[in-house]
């Protein structure tokens, strides 16, 4: 089994236009969160969110690029062309026959949906732009990555909810690790902020119409972002060849169904994913330092992934730090666990741990070291990423400072 290493790593999302400004407002813990700006958000009961403020596709891609790109993949390529320029690579015709693309995605093109549908329904137009299903398409992401630079190897795109960028970057790790290719570029993407995908939502009433305060005993609900992150993943040897400056290494990865209940969570499966993911990983419960939290502010998700992790570890749960990122830039659905993977790099590479900004008031029943408010340094070697995804499908990767 070859061994796989992050290089490289790009970001966009409401705490700031790259992986470099992402991390400062991490450790900074600066709240993205704020009203929503688009059409019709009037009608909304749901007001807020983790946009990305005064962004604008015109200064990033030509024209024509923009009618073929709808906003999801927009991101996924600021992303991709950050963390390819990180990692060095040099993408020879050779190489580039054994790289390729996993991204994950749970809405895909929901902004050219939306758009087209006010065309159709609310304008009465009858005809809508050729282009309309290779913008709206989940993989579109993903194939114009690979097309952007020549990646010629396994390409494509996983949908899972809030998994998906875990279930993404774990189908990665394991193309390098079987020895199928060399590099990957994976993460994910997903731009859900708009009238459509704000009114589904509203739907579960899930939502918060304030903040996102994960663990907080007054937490009312999760906060939608948008955004991406994709990291460049490649085999270690074939890093160390080229002199490559290593981030962090993937060490395991798991994967569980709860098989038990559409959108409720559940603890069992939680706890198999984790156990699974140090598992694979050669790792016993006391090398973890730090967990990236799936911690979507909800009262369900909350205890019940509190409840997982003192479960798994045991004693050693009183010695674990534990934050949500999503009190920051907001519930990225697909896309979440990329940014959140940001957190996790952060954590094993340079010592510092994220926090739960907005915890206002303990749970007892999320009796754990959430990094409350304030960012923490930390001596941190390995760390766990969760992603716990409506329709009981969980996703837990480990990383290692290498």
């Amino acid at each position: 089994m070859k061994r796989v290493v992050i290089t490289g790593q790009g970001a966009i999302s409401a705490l700031g236009d790259s992986a470099v400004e992402n991390l400062v407002a991490m450790r900074e813990g600066r709240n993205g969160i704020g009203p929503l700006e688009f059409q019709d958000v009037e009608r909304l009961s749901i007001t807020i969110g983790g946009q990305i403020r005064g962004y604008d596709p015109v200064a990033r891609f030509s024209r024509q690029e923009i009618t073929l790109y709808d906003k999801f993949t927009q991101f996924a390529l600021i992303a991709a062309e950050e963390a390819v320029a990180q990692s060095g690579l040099v993408l020879t015709e050779r190489l580039a026959a054994e790289a390729g693309v996993v991204l994950g995605t749970a809405g895909g093109g929901l902004q050219t949906q939306d758009e087209n549908y006010r065309q159709v329904y609310e304008e009465g137009k009858n005809r809508v732009h050729p282009f309309v299903v290779p913008r709206l398409m989940n993989n579109a992401a993903a194939s114009h990555v690979s097309m952007r630079y020549n990646l010629q190897g396994p390409t494509f795109t996983v949908a899972t909810a809030c998994a998906s960028s875990n279930h993404a970057m774990g189908q990665a790790f394991n193309l390098i690790r079987c020895g199928t290719t060399k590099v990957m570029l994976t993460g994910g993407s997903e731009s859900m902020l708009c009238f459509g995908g704000i009114k589904a939502w509203e739907g579960l009433r899930v939502m918060s119409k304030d903040g996102c305060r994960p663990f907080s005993a007054n937490r009312n609900g999760m906060v939608q972002g948008e955004g991406a992150a994709v990291f460049v993943f490649e085999e270690y040897e074939h890093a160390r060849a080229r002199g490559a400056d290593i981030l962090a290494e993937v060490v395991g990865f798991a994967m569980t169904s709860d098989a038990s209940d559409i959108v409720m969570p559940n603890k069992e499966g939680a706890k198999r994913a984790i156990r699974g993911a140090l598992r694979d990983a050669g790792l016993g419960l006391d090398s973890v330092g730090y967990i990236n939290a799936h911690g979507t502010g909800t009262t369900a998700n909350d205890r019940t992934e509190c409840a997982a992790v003192r479960e798994v570890f045991g004693a050693h749960a009183d010695s674990l730090m534990i934050s949500s990122t999503k009190s920051m830039h907001g519930h990225l659905i697909g896309g979440t666990g990329a940014v959140e993977m940001l957190a996790c790099v952060m954590a094993v590479r340079d010592g510092v741990i994220a926090p739960t900004i907005n915890h206002e008031e303990a749970d007892p029943e999320c009796d754990l070291d959430v990094v409350p408010n304030v960012a923490r340094e930390a001596d941190v070697s390995v760390a766990l990423s969760n992603a716990f995804a409506f329709g009981g499908l969980n996703a837990v990767l480990a990383v290692r400072r290498i």
